[in-house]
């Protein structure tokens, strides 16, 4: 699955699965852009990176337009090429938790924004330019098992990750004609900083706990084995592929 050369961009490429991500593709020859919120979370994360990466961070706010199209055009300021978009920034953890009965607007509002609208413009911004380009390219969104499944306190996350895997499949069809591919992979229950306390936080916060699952492989995810699934996706190995969602969950879904 060599990728040597191509340019890819990861949204929230300094911290958790983003990381992860980005630690792969850079094995692989990836040059990358490391688009964060809080861009100094993303340098500190560069040493992380293989010594031979080149690599671009960037102060990004995913919400926002205008921070979008800037982040697009240092990218091929930089590189000159856009080949490879993850769509990894989002609001998950205990910024997403929060009772349905009890969710304030505001932070309903932000995770919409974040991870579903952040999404869109995003894609929007590098599908235009791969299409002006003219060379094709491929996008993934990565989602969640709570797309598939309703998890207790997350009803905006749920409907956020439901939304990408909808916007996957649409992009996919209408972005076809122009050689590139859209997928989109679900992780399940992943060890990050994120999300290291997030059973005890829903209780905290009053949830039942009746609802979690466990996972048959009987241990939590690694950041890297998104970073794999990625790196499969954007490969040639992947050619045929699009308009999936890729379950990486150690089974949780399967019961």
């Amino acid at each position: 699955m060599s990728l040597e050369g191509k340019v890819a961009i990861v949204t929230g490429g300094g911290t958790g699965i983003g990381l992860g991500i980005a630690r792969v593709l850079a094995e692989r020859g990836v040059r990358l852009v490391l688009a964060q919120k809080g861009v100094e979370r993303a340098e500190q994360s560069r040493s992380q990176l293989p010594d031979k990466a080149q690599v671009l961070c960037l102060e990004t706010d995913i919400r926002w337009r205008d921070s979008v199209e800037a982040m697009v055009a240092a990218a091929f300021g930089r590189f000159g090429q856009i080949d490879i978009l993850v769509n990894n920034a989002s609001l998950t953890g205990t910024p997403a938790v929060a009772a349905f009965l009890d969710c304030p607007e505001q932070q309903a509002t932000e995770i919409l924004q974040v991870n579903l609208m952040g999404t869109f413009h995003c894609s929007q911004a590098v599908a235009r330019e791969m299409v002006r380009e003219g060379r094709g390219g491929s996008i993934v969104q990565i989602a969640s098992v709570g797309a598939f499944a309703g998890q207790e306190f997350a009803s905006l996350y749920c409907a956020s990750k439901a939304g990408q895997v909808a916007l996957t499949q649409v992009m996919a069809l209408e972005l076809a004609p122009h050689g590139i591919r859209v997928n989109a992979i679900a992780p399940g229950d992943i060890e990050t900083p994120a999300s290291a306390d997030i059973v005890d936080e829903l209780r905290a916060r009053g949830a039942s706990g009746k609802f979690i699952r466990v996972t048959p492989l009987g241990r939590r995810g690694r950041p890297e084995e998104i970073g794999r699934a990625v790196a499969f996706l954007v490969s040639d190995d992947a050619s045929f592929v699009t308009g999936a969602t890729l379950l990486v969950d150690g089974g949780f879904l399967a019961y």
